[in-house]
């Protein structure tokens, strides 16, 4: 089988990873990573902020999750202005990501009701979404 039937094959090839820099997000940021060296895909790493004086702090946050989880990926980080759901699914439509990966928290109690990132996220998205249990 050549190089280019085997790309064609895999599972997923654009993975999208939301993160704020928790400890829960970081586990979202490692799934995401471990399913993308076994696929071969290439790992979108998303930061959100609200405020243009939170980007450098924002990017760097995505730049710590890079380095600690996605070495030797192929890999982008991007901070978008925006809340955290906005930001996710902009970049999956813009990446023609094929999935989407957050961590489980706020999918308790009320929360989950009210719209927690992984809620809003899984029912939007225009792809897969998996989300790893991190709490």
């Amino acid at each position: 089988m050549s190089g280019k039937a085997k790309r064609e094959e895999r599972m997923y090839k654009t993975i999208v990873v939301g993160t704020d820099g928790s400890p829960t997000a970081d586990r979202a940021v490692a799934k995401a990573a471990d399913l993308a060296r076994s696929c071969e895909a290439k790992v979108h790493i998303v930061t959100a902020f609200k405020e243009s004086k939170q980007q450098e702090s924002t990017n760097e946050v995505g730049e710590r999750a890079l380095s600690s989880w996605a070495t030797g990926l192929e890999a982008e980080v991007h901070a978008v202005n925006g809340d955290a759901v906005s930001a996710i699914l902009d970049v999956a439509e813009a990446v023609a990501a094929d999935l989407v990966v957050v961590g489980s928290k706020g999918m308790r109690g009320t929360r989950r009701f009210l719209g927690s990132v992984p809620n809003s996220v899984s029912h939007s998205a225009s792809c897969a979404v998996l989300i790893v249990k991190t709490d």
